[in-house]
C-alpha cells in the first residue's frame, strides 16, 4: 500500500513539474511575443560619432530587449527635427535643447518637451588659430570670425560677449556655408570660426592644421551654462506610450555606458553608418564628446540624463537677452523628468 501511495506521489509531483515548466514556458513565450513598439528617431544633422551611443545600443540589443523597433533618420537642423515631432511624423528627436527653448515661444505649438540630456554641456565654441594671435576669448578683438548660416552657437556669442567684457561691435564676422567653414580657417581667410568644438577642432586637425596652433576656446569655459543635445519626445506619443519613452531611455542609459567602456568599438559603429567616414577621425570625435560634453563632473556626481533646474532657468535667462520671447518658458516646460529611472540606474559604471 506504502509503494502505491509512493508511486501516486511522484506521478502527481512529475505532473506538477510539467505543469509549471509549461507555464514558465507560455510566459517566456508571451514576452517574447509582446508586440514591438515602432519608434522613428530623427537626428538633426547628418550621422558622426556623438550619435555612438544610440547606435551601440540599437547593435547590442537593447531597444529590443526594451520591445521597441527604432529606426533612424536625419533631419536638416533642429527646427526641421523638431517640426517632425511636433506634427507625429517622429516619435523621438535629438535637437539642441537652446534650439527647442526659442521653438516653444511660437503661438499654438506642439508642447514638446526634452526627456533625457544627452550632451550636458552645450558643445558651443569658437575654434581660432594661435598663429593669428588668439589665445584667449578676449583676444577676438578686431579678428575676423567665420560663421556657417545654420550655426546655432552664435546665438549665445552677445550674450557670453558681454559676460566676458567683449564689444561685439569690435568682432567681426563673416558668413560662409558650413561646408567650407574648415577649409577657409585652414587656408587662413578668417581668424577663427564658430561652429562645435567636437566637430570644428577635430576636423581641422584631420586638415593638417597643428594641433598646437589651435585655441578651442569652449563656451563652457567661459561661462556658458548652457545644455546641448537632448532627446525630445511627441507628446502624443509620450502620452500614449510612457513605457516605451521609459524603456528608450534606459535602452540609451545602456548604450552611453558601453560607450564609455569601449569607446573604439562605439566610435566605429558610427562609421560603419557613414559614407567614406575616417574610423580615426570618428575615434577622436567621439573621445572628445565625452571627455567634453557628456561625462561632465555633472553628470559623474547625479547621473545622465537629467537636469539642474535652476541652471537650466539661468540659460533661459541668456537666450533671453538676445531673443525676444512673447512667453518666456519655464524650465517645466523645456523638460519633462517623468521617464528617467531613479538616479542609481543614470550613473556611471
Amino acid at each position: 500500500m506504502d509503494g502505491l501511495k509512493t508511486i501516486a506521489f511522484r506521478c502527481l509531483l512529475a505532473l506538477a513539474i510539467s505543469l509549471a515548466a509549461l507555464a514558465a514556458r507560455d510566459v517566456n513565450a508571451a514576452e517574447t511575443a509582446a508586440p514591438s513598439v515602432a519608434i522613428h528617431f530623427t537626428f538633426d544633422r547628418p550621422v558622426d560619432a556623438s550619435m555612438a551611443p544610440f547606435f551601440i545600443a540599437a547593435k547590442d540589443g537593447q531597444f529590443g530587449a526594451e520591445h521597441l523597433n527604432v529606426s533612424f533618420n536625419n533631419a536638416a537642423g533642429s527646427p526641421e527635427a523638431l517640426a517632425r515631432v511636433a506634427k507625429g511624423d517622429s516619435e523621438l528627436a535629438l535637437v539642441d535643447i537652446n534650439e527647442l527653448i526659442r521653438f516653444r515661444d511660437k503661438t499654438d505649438v506642439s508642447p514638446v518637451k526634452a526627456v533625457f540630456v544627452l550632451f550636458n554641456s552645450a558643445p558651443y565654441a569658437i575654434v581660432a588659430r594661435k598663429s593669428r594671435g588668439i589665445h584667449l576669448l578676449s583676444d577676438l578683438d578686431g579678428k575676423t570670425v567665420g560663421v556657417a548660416d545654420s550655426d546655432l552657437s552664435i546665438r549665445l556669442w552677445p550674450a557670453l560677449a558681454r559676460q566676458n567684457g567683449i564689444d561685439v561691435s569690435h568682432v567681426k564676422f563673416f558668413k560662409m556655408s558650413a561646408a567650407v567653414r574648415e577649409p577657409v580657417l585652414s587656408a587662413g581667410q578668417v581668424d577663427a570660426v564658430a561652429g562645435f568644438s567636437y566637430l570644428s577642432a577635430v576636423n581641422l586637425r584631420d586638415r593638417g592644421v597643428p594641433a598646437d596652433d589651435l585655441a578651442v576656446l569652449r563656451y563652457a569655459d567661459y561661462g556658458c551654462e548652457a545644455y546641448g543635445f537632448a532627446v525630445v519626445a511627441s507628446p502624443a506619443f509620450a502620452a500614449a506610450k510612457p513605457n516605451a519613452v521609459k524603456g528608450f531611455v534606459r535602452a540609451l542609459i545602456a548604450g552611453i555606458n558601453a560607450t564609455v567602456r569601449d569607446p573604439a568599438r562605439a566610435a566605429d559603429e558610427a562609421a560603419s553608418r557613414m559614407e567614406d567616414a575616417d574610423r580615426d577621425l570618428e575615434r577622436a570625435r567621439l573621445r572628445t564628446v565625452l571627455a567634453d560634453n557628456i561625462l561632465t563632473d555633472e553628470v559623474k556626481r547625479n547621473g545622465l540624463g537629467g537636469i539642474d533646474p535652476a541652471r537650466l532657468e539661468r540659460s533661459i535667462d541668456k537666450i533671453a537677452e538676445d531673443f525676444k520671447f512673447n512667453r518666456r518658458p519655464a524650465a517645466g516646460d523645456i523638460f519633462d523628468d517623468r521617464f528617467l529611472p531613479p538616479v542609481a540606474g543614470r550613473l556611471i559604471n
